[in-house]
C-alpha cells in the first residue's frame, strides 16, 4: 500500500492502493473549483444590468433595484473565494445565501402558466439545486488541495 501526501494539502499522509490516482484526482480539484465558480463569476456582473433588474422586478422581487445588484455581489465574491480557494467555506456560504432565494423566487416552475415556461424554469431550478449541492459540499469540506486555504493550513502546521 502506498502513502501519498498531496502538495498543498493539510500535510497528513493517507494510505492509498493507487497513489497515482489520488494525485491525479487531487490535481483535478482546482479545475472543479474553476468550473463550479465560472457560472457565478460570469453571472454576478449581469445583476447590475437594468434588464436583469427589470426582469426580477416583474417576477415580484421586492426592492429589486437593491437586491438584484446585492445578489450579484454575493455571487461574484463567493465565486472568487471558491475559485482561488481562499476562505472557500465562507465563499460557499455566500453562494448558498445567493442560491436559495434566487432559486425559489426566479425559478418557481410551479407557478408557470404554459408548458415551455414550466420546462425552462424547472431546468433552471434543478440546475440551481445542483449548484446548491456543490456549494454545500464546499462549505463542509473546504477548498481542498492546491488552494490558498490549503497553503495557509500547511504553513500553520509547519509552525507548530
Amino acid at each position: 500500500m502506498n502513502v501519498v501526501t498531496v502538495p498543498g494539502s493539510s500535510g497528513a499522509s493517507r494510505p492509498h492502493a493507487r497513489a497515482g490516482v489520488h494525485a491525479l484526482t487531487a490535481a483535478l480539484v482546482p479545475l472543479a473549483r474553476a468550473l463550479f465558480a465560472a457560472i457565478f463569476l460570469t453571472a454576478g456582473p449581469t445583476h447590475f444590468h437594468p434588464q436583469t433588474i427589470a426582469y426580477a422586478r416583474a417576477a415580484g422581487v421586492p426592492f429589486a433595484g437593491f437586491l438584484v445588484p446585492a445578489s450579484g455581489v454575493l455571487a461574484f465574491l463567493g465565486g472568487v473565494a471558491v475559485l482561488i480557494g481562499w476562505r472557500a467555506r465562507v465563499g460557499a456560504a455566500l453562494l448558498v445565501l445567493f442560491l436559495v432565494p434566487v432559486t425559489l423566487t426566479m425559478h418557481a416552475f410551479w407557478t408557470a402558466h404554459d408548458a415551455a415556461t414550466h420546462q425552462l424554469q424547472y431546468v433552471m431550478f434543478m440546475k440551481n439545486a445542483g449548484l446548491l449541492g456543490g456549494a454545500l459540499l464546499i462549505a463542509h469540506f473546504g477548498a481542498g488541495p492546491y488552494s490558498l486555504d490549503a497553503r495557509r493550513r500547511a504553513r500553520a502546521d509547519s509552525v507548530r
